[in-house]
């Protein structure tokens, strides 16, 4: 009896064993199914900009040779978010031109950014920007786990980047990091504004409808529409052909995007848009402009204001000099709607400044018969005139600087107050005259000739003329200057260009020029104003050279006056 119950005993410890084996033996199995996988970092490209990834801090690895001048990087320490990524983190000595890993955090937007050399990369200026971020090297720290299920949360990893592959139609999408040891699910960092929480692993993928900021999305050309029913014809009163270049930089943001295309809409409605009066197109500018719609895309107020409300936000920088010689270039052409006996406007809308120059791209613009208006919103301050590549580039871009030409609206809530002063002035057909006559800026120098055969009262009255003409023209330092040579056997400057910038200074110097009485030599004069006058002229104005003698010359004129016409 006593060998039965050992003999039980035994097969119970002997069948506990093997249970215990067993039990260990799945514990590690299951040990090794639920064992985290080691986080891969992604790797970009070095023309990846930072606003075209969505985190507010992230790690990435940058590829080699970064260094490229072709990988544009803004700013010094703090980069604008148009920056490349990897660009600026070679600039700023976290990275060589080797590659590596990189931690990117967003911060608050700057009012400007300065450029400088450093670590062979050559970073650029730019004016404010809405999205900045820094770079370092702590990329082991940032995404250690904490040392006890619950606390602080880790960063946010990477989940999306839009770059080259988004003007392909494809997205790339990069996974989030584990989660950390001793915690079954994850504490994550509060999303941007905009996006969803999701699920630990599973990566946030784009969705059709969102806005693709300067990557190389462009609208369809939209498609005329038919109503059947009557539509106006036109308010034939206002009969011109108009463009408007509207902002699509990244810096102007969606909410003031959509203000300005109300904008829009609300000028189409009070225009009475039709065949027989005015017609309008859109081009958006950012870093490169494209056309939305040409004037004879769409026919009456309606359809115009349906299709500005499809238009989508570019992004880019603000390169407003280019738009305007495009639209000069391209869009007034008789393919695009131009009926040639209307008169040409274009409406520049710029918020703060532009990044690059205006000056000549609308000097050429006015002289091939556009009138240019400009439309400015929430200008540099005091502190930011600092960045502003080109001061006063309203005044300078428009054919006159009396305020007929250029509006400025202090802020983008009162921009729908300038509708209807805006339209009175585009629609006034016999003030847009600007365009075809020499009122354009231009240096005038008149060359009097102060001979002894001319006389006193005979002079007097030229100097009338020469005040009577110079009244004709807007005299700023920006539109038209005036200067004077008198002449007989020698010449004499009585005034520059640059000494006088206003009409009534200009109409003083002229009745203050004495008469000099001598001989006659004419072409010494052309040479001598070609040498103290026209030389000082600026290279971007037009020169008008204005010779006033009673007689013959003493010496040859044909020559010097070549020499003056080969000069401009």
């Amino acid at each position: 009896m006593g060998i039965v119950v050992l003999t039980m005993k035994a097969s119970v410890i002997e069948m506990f064993l093997v249970l215990l084996v067993t039990g260990i033996h799945s514990n590690k199995e299951m040990t090794k199914k639920i064992k985290r996988p080691k986080f891969t970092v992604p790797q970009i490209n070095c023309d990846v900009r930072a606003g075209k990834i969505i985190n507010p801090e992230f790690i990435v690895k940058c590829p080699a040779g970064c260094q490229d001048p072709r990988y544009h990087v803004y700013g010094t320490d703090v980069y604008a978010s148009y920056s490349s990524v990897c660009g600026a983190a070679v600039h700023s000595g976290v990275l060589d031109n080797s590659g590596g890993k990189i931690l990117v955090r967003k911060v608050a937007g700057q009012s400007g950014y300065k450029g400088s050399y450093s670590n062979g990369v050559q970073s650029l200026s730019l004016p404010r920007w809405r999205e900045s971020f820094v770079v370092s090297g702590e990329t082991t720290k940032a995404y250690q786990s904490p040392s006890a299920p619950g606390t602080t949360a880790q960063p946010v990893p990477l989940m999306q980047v839009l770059g080259t592959a988004a003007a392909e139609g494809t997205h790339t999408t990069l996974s989030k990091p584990p989660p950390s040891a001793g915690s079954t699910t994850s504490s994550l960092r509060p999303q941007p504004v905009g996006q969803r929480s999701q699920e630990l692993g599973e990566p946030e993928l784009w969705k059709p409808g969102s806005v693709l900021l300067d990557a190389g999305f462009v609208p369809k050309k939209e498609l005329s529409t038919q109503s059947l029913e009557p539509v106006s014809q036109g308010d034939p009163s206002c009969k011109v052909d108009l463009s408007f270049l509207i902002d699509g930089s990244a810096s102007i943001g969606k909410r003031r995007f959509r203000i300005q295309k109300q904008f829009l809409a609300d000028v189409a409605q009070a225009l009475d848009i039709g065949p027989a009066g005015p017609l309008m197109g859109v081009v958006q500018y950012g870093d490169n402009p494209v056309t939305q719609f040409n004037l004879k895309t769409h026919m009456n107020s309606r359809d115009l204001k349906t299709a500005i409300e499809k238009i989508t936000q570019r992004g880019g920088l603000s390169n407003v000099g280019r738009a305007i010689s495009f639209v000069t270039q391209k869009f007034f052409s008789k393919s695009n709607g131009n009926r040639g006996g209307a008169p040409n406007v274009a409406v520049v809308m710029v918020d703060g400044w532009p990044t690059d120059k205006v000056e000549e791209a609308s000097r050429f613009a006015r002289e091939s018969g556009i009138n240019i208006f400009f439309i400015t919103m929430e200008g540099a301050s005091e502190n930011e005139k600092q960045y502003v590549l080109e001061p006063n580039f309203a005044n300078k871009a428009v054919c006159r600087t009396n305020g007929f030409y250029s509006l400025n609206v202090q802020n983008w809530f009162s921009l729908r107050k300038t509708v209807q002063p805006l339209v009175k002035r585009v629609c006034d057909t016999d003030r847009l005259a600007c365009s075809k006559t020499c009122l354009n800026s231009a240096d005038i120098g008149f060359i009097i000739d102060g001979s002894s055969s001319v006389g006193t009262g005979n002079f007097r009255t030229v100097l009338q003329f020469v005040a009577n003409l110079s009244k004709e023209f807007e005299i700023s330092d920006t539109d038209t200057r005036i200067g004077a040579v008198q002449y007989t056997y020698e010449q004499r400057l009585e005034f520059g260009f640059h000494m006088y910038s206003t009409k009534p200074d200009v109409l003083n110097a002229i009745k203050r020029v004495g008469y000099w009485s001598g001989g006659t030599s004419t072409g010494a004069a052309i040479n001598y104003a070609l040498e103290q006058l026209f030389k000082k002229s600026k290279p971007n104005k037009r020169k008008l050279m204005i010779l006033i003698t009673d007689g013959r010359s003493y010496d040859d004129v044909r020559i010097p006056a070549m020499v003056a016409h080969h000069k401009g």
